[in-house]
């Protein structure tokens, strides 16, 4: 079920990747609410926040490294589930989907480093911040939050 849910993940960011590119490269910026939301082509080669420029081979490393790590905790954590309680196995859940949405983003952001030598950035919240981000990133954050918050208020122990 995770490994799926992964695959789709990966899926739709490389298919909102993909429209933007084949769509929005030539004209770089569509407004979609005045003054606050546009969506921007850029071809980031760095990290959130721009930081980190042209280093490939680390990302490639990190992401390898998480997706890797995250498979293992997922089998780990499914193969515990027959001697948790109900309240254990909903929270070991949420915290393999939490999971599960950091490997896609990680391995979403890394097909187009390997592809495209860089991470195509489209969403642009302007009257925010002025960084610009993709679905990945969207699913690296959300997932760590959730899998942090679950692992501090609900209490699983990750082995």
């Amino acid at each position: 079920m995770y490994e799926i849910l992964i695959l789709a993940l990966i899926g739709i960011d490389q298919l909102t990747k993909w429209l933007v590119r084949t769509s929005l490269s030539s004209s770089r910026s569509i407004e979609i609410i005045g003054g606050f939301f546009n969506l921007t082509y850029l071809e980031n080669r760095g990290a959130a926040f721009g930081l980190l420029q042209n280093m490939k081979v680390f990302f490639v490393a990190v992401a390898l490294i998480v997706a890797i790590v995250g498979l293992v905790y997922i089998h780990k954590s499914k193969s515990k589930d027959k001697s948790r309680s109900k309240k254990d196995i909903r929270i070991a859940r949420i915290n393999r989907l939490a999971v599960s949405t950091i490997i896609g983003g990680a391995i979403g952001n890394l097909i187009d480093r390997l592809w495209l030598g860089y991470v195509v950035d489209f969403f642009d919240f302007r009257f925010i911040w002025s960084y610009v981000f993709n679905f990945a990133d969207i699913l690296v954050v959300v997932g760590t939050l959730v899998f942090c918050i679950s692992m501090f208020l609900l209490g699983e122990d990750v082995d």
